[in-house]
């Protein structure tokens, strides 16, 4: 990973700050050189385009069963969203989708990653159950697939490699920015107990309630708002993920980082073309930033007005 040496003054001011960023320039706007990912890290769809991948599927043999009930609120949480009473997704797990899952954990994510605790926690959760049942023989290959409103679940490598690069400790913070399909929150609530993830599609942000509820993970915490702006009344945070590609570093965001070596993932850059992932580091009022590979996301979803 090239290092690239931006640090820049805290801002805690909020919209409208900070410039466009392009993969030829840092989030602050200075310049910083492009270097094409190598061969071992080719340029990564996270989740481009809500329509369906072509190529390199594996055959699924899943069967969908019944669909998911809604649960009921937990004590300390008043949904900020609906809740379907039933959602479309298949709950069965068995000794095909585990099968299924360890090749694409073998295959995919261990090549890319070196946390046992990361790879343990991508065999655990059942990805299919996080996508419509239209596309299960598509659940355990390596690229995005469609959830609906316009997006996706993201690659699972890429799921694996933005996991380990927020160096996650038991008992840690960490907020997701894009709560989606539900899925990248339940990897997380595999790595620490305490998880915060914002949506701001009420309709998503319900099915992975449900989701999650499901399959054990009922204590994410879940609220619809702006992810632009985080979730200030439970920061700091010790890691924050954005799953979305805005084209600036909110500066929300890194004040709601924890002063003392807080880390931020996030993908930034121009709608439709590659951006860059960064990790973002604050110490006290400074902030480094790494640049990690180029990548391709749908773009952060703000609110209108």
């Amino acid at each position: 990973m090239k290092l690239v040496a931006v640090v820049i003054a805290l801002v805690l001011a909020t919209a409208g700050c900070g410039t466009a960023a392009s993969p030829s320039h840092g989030p602050d706007g200075s310049p910083v050189p492009v270097t094409p990912p190598t061969a071992t890290t080719p340029a990564t769809r996270g989740g481009a385009t809500d329509a369906p991948p072509t190529g390199g599927m594996p055959a699924a043999t899943v069967t969908p069963a019944a669909t998911g009930t809604a649960p009921m609120p937990t004590p300390w949480e008043t949904p900020s969203f609906p809740i379907p009473s039933s959602v479309d997704r298949d709950f069965a797990d068995g000794d095909e989708t585990r099968r299924q899952r360890d090749e694409l954990i073998d295959g995919y994510v261990a090549p890319r990653v070196t946390d046992p605790r990361v790879i343990a926690a991508m065999r655990a959760v059942p990805r299919h159950s996080f996508v419509p049942t239209q596309w299960l023989g598509a659940a355990y290959s390596d690229h995005p697939l469609p959830i609906g409103h316009g997006q996706t679940i993201s690659q699972p490598s890429l799921v694996a490699m933005m996991t380990e690069l927020l160096r996650l400790d038991e008992g840690d913070r960490v907020l997701e920015i894009g709560t989606g399909s539900g899925y990248q929150a339940a990897i997380l609530r595999e790595l620490t107990p305490e998880v915060y993830s914002v949506e701001i599609i009420p309709e998503l942000a319900g099915i992975a309630r449900v989701v999650l509820d499901r399959l054990g993970y009922g204590d994410v915490r879940i609220d619809r708002r702006d992810g632009y702006f985080g979730w200030e009344e439970h920061a700091p945070y010790d890691a924050i993920i954005v799953t979305a590609a805005p084209d600036h570093l909110p500066p929300p965001l890194v004040a709601q980082l924890d002063p003392d070596g807080g880390r931020l993932v996030i993908p930034i850059g121009p709608v439709g073309d590659v951006q860059v992932l960064w990790l973002v580091t604050r110490q006290g009022d400074e902030v480094a930033m790494e640049r990690v590979l180029e990548v391709r996301f749908v773009p952060l979803t703000r609110e209108e007005g």
